[in-house]
């Protein structure tokens, strides 16, 4: 996520749906592609997690930016557990025709209840 209110609102939205999420990282407005893969280097060596909820609102930090970082994390640690992504924001189509066109397996999502459900619905929650 970005930002401390749309992180509340997504573990807010999971727990709601039935899913109890382990914690959030606020890539803030100026995240570098190498920060995001070493987050989710991070994040996916710890056995405990089960799913990763990608949930962006694009201003300052665009969307297609964070589909850039996001798709390199995937080809350079690769996700063993189910991804979903929600994008909204600046550069936006952009970003859904990038991880569309990669061809990487990601659920996306079209606004914050769906990604939550499918998150909770991809752990089988």
């Amino acid at each position: 996520v970005n930002g401390a209110g749309l992180a509340m609102s997504t573990m807010d939205l999971i727990k709601l749906h039935g899913a109890e999420p382990a914690n959030f990282l606020d890539v803030g407005g100026g995240a570098s592609v190498d920060q995001v893969t070493e987050a989710f280097r991070i994040i996916l060596a710890d056995e405990n997690v089960k799913a990763v909820l990608v949930n962006i609102f694009g201003g300052i930090m665009k969307c297609d930016t964070i589909v850039d970082a996001l798709l390199t994390a995937y080809d350079k640690v690769g996700f063993n557990v189910p991804l979903v992504v929600r994008l909204e924001g600046t550069n936006v189509e952009l970003a859904r025709e990038k991880l569309k066109a990669s061809g990487k397996d990601v659920i996306a999502a079209t606004d914050l209840t769906d990604a939550a459900k499918k998150v909770v619905g991809a752990l089988g929650a």
